[in-house]
């Protein structure tokens, strides 16, 4: 298929206002038709983010980002970076885009009926094509990067700490015993199991919570229900998560991909830098794989460690952090507490501020280390924590450039 005319660049531009307003409702339909029709396509697609409405939101949002840029795709780049990184942690094959494709398009002409003339399918159908194949190309380089390892390899689950309340780690060993490879720290890989309840596989994608290792690889999960946003649903529990700590034991096998992610330290590029880890909650599994990698790496650069939870109890590794804090004088710890307990917390040791990370009680030097104009910041939680924190440290003068996000989830395309 040959690239879009200028007409039909137009075309697509006109579409903006049309995606904005009737964007979900294709792609909740898109979803539901697809996945029914194509069963096997559950074993790639995460049911609970079909179940809160975060994956077809996301791919509106995408469309949209993709129609309000269709004549400037460089804009696009870290995001489409972000989604084929995503892609192929999920073994995501060239053919079946072009389910996706069929399934979309059709969906557009049920809830747009007559506004989708021959000529918008047309033009839709070739800026389609266009971005699929970009992402098929990235896709493909990263397969071929993997050394040899393109497609779910089984593992054994060799042991299981609890980290905190309610995180536990699990560490993997390949059961073909062959050397893992390098990764990046910052990082993840993606987990696939049978789901009783669901009758089919599910994967979830987790950091990992550890400096690279060629005998195993660690993750740390959290216990996790899915939001719906509305108080009055019905409770429902995260599948995958859930069933990794309740019912999968030591000795289990499960299957891992490779690990994927635009996310991480580069000991190469970054090693002259100062480096701020920034994470709330469970946020804090790849600052824990950046900050053992620094701490092995034996670098000179300042490293400031900050991390906020609801408590002690559900924070997850207070003692390693501190010990290693104890241990070198280039390693600064700030815990953000939300609700202490005050019989037995110790303000200067087990937290230094109540309630939420805030960056106006930080000192701008020791903690924020925004003396220095190579300082990179690394931030993981919650999707509002993460924004708020960005506007936050631009509002102070960092770059962009200078800080690195980890939008879990859906890979979702920025809309403004």
């Amino acid at each position: 298929m040959t690239g879009l005319t200028l007409e039909q660049i137009h075309i697509i531009r006109a579409t903006v206002p049309v995606l904005q307003q009737h964007g979900n409702s294709i792609t909740s339909l898109f979803y539901r038709t697809m996945i029914n029709e194509n069963p096997d396509l559950r074993n790639i697609f995460n049911h609970a983010n079909q179940f809160n409405n975060h994956q077809p939101r996301a791919l509106a949002g995408a469309l949209y980002a993709y129609a309000s840029h269709i004549d400037d795709l460089g804009a696009l780049s870290p995001a489409v970076e972000k989604i084929s990184q995503r892609h192929a942690s999920l073994y995501v094959r060239p053919e079946q885009y072009e389910t996706v494709g069929k399934y979309l398009l059709q969906a557009m002409g049920e809830v747009l009926g007559g506004a989708l003339t021959p000529e918008v399918l047309e033009a839709w159908a070739k800026a389609y094509q266009q971005l699929a194949s970009i992402m098929i190309r990235r896709e493909e380089q990263l397969y071929n990067e993997s050394q040899g390892w393109t497609d779910w390899r089984d593992f054994r689950i060799a042991d299981k700490v609890k980290e905190s309340e309610n995180i536990t780690s699990f560490y993997f060993r390949p059961l073909d015993g062959k050397p893992l490879p390098q990764y990046k720290p910052g990082q993840y890989t993606a987990v696939l199991v049978d789901v009783p309840k669901l009758g089919y596989k599910q994967p979830r994608q987790y950091s990992l919570s550890d400096a690279p290792n060629p005998e195993y690889y660690r993750i740390s999960i959290k216990e996790a229900g899915v939001n719906t946003g509305n108080p009055g649903a019905e409770a429902h529990p995260g599948y995958v998560s859930n069933l990794m700590h309740d019912e999968k034991k030591v000795g289990d096998v499960v299957q891992l991909a490779h690990p994927a992610g635009e996310f991480h330290l580069d000991l190469e590029k970054d090693s002259e830098c100062q480096i701020v880890l920034l994470s709330a909650g469970v946020g804090i599994t790849p600052m824990i794989s950046i900050l053992n990698t620094l701490v092995r790496h034996g670098g000179a650069q300042r490293i400031s460690f900050i991390h906020s939870s609801r408590t002690t109890t559900v924070q997850a590794f207070g003692s390693h952090v501190t010990d290693i804090a104890a241990s070198r004088t280039s390693v600064n710890v700030k815990y953000f507490i939300k609700k202490p307990n005050l019989n037995t917390d110790k303000e200067g040791l087990h937290f230094h501020h109540t309630g939420r990370l805030r960056l106006d009680a930080l000192d701008q030097e020791k903690d924020l280390c925004l003396d220095s104009k190579q300082t990179i910041y690394f931030v993981c939680g919650p999707q509002t924590f993460m924004m708020d924190i960005s506007q936050g440290l631009q509002g102070l003068g960092v770059g962009q450039e200078r800080i690195r996000l980890e939008l879990f989830g859906t890979g979702e395309i920025p809309t403004t």
